[in-house]
């Protein structure tokens, strides 16, 4: 599966690439190399970030999942002693 970014993101992340090299590295990169660098990290990083991210969120619903579960058991009644 391919991860598509929306038009207006891509061209935000090719210009933070830009101003990177620039300020970082001495090299100006110019549009279609800055884009041609995103397609890159995109098919050959992007997955590892993916990957995270799905499981960070999986952890996060694991924990609310198990604070619903404490709060339920809270709210168990049980019979008075006799």
């Amino acid at each position: 599966m391919k991860i598509e970014l929306q038009e207006g993101v891509r061209e935000e992340i090719a210009q933070r690439l830009k101003t990177y090299f620039l300020e970082n590295l001495d090299r100006e990169l110019g549009g279609f190399e800055a884009q041609f660098l995103l397609d890159f990290f995109s098919e050959q990083l992007g997955c590892f970030y993916y990957n995270q991210g799905l499981a960070d969120a999986l952890a996060a619903m694991e924990q609310k999942t198990q604070e619903i579960n404490d709060l339920i058991y809270e709210l168990e009644k049980f019979p008075a002693k006799a």
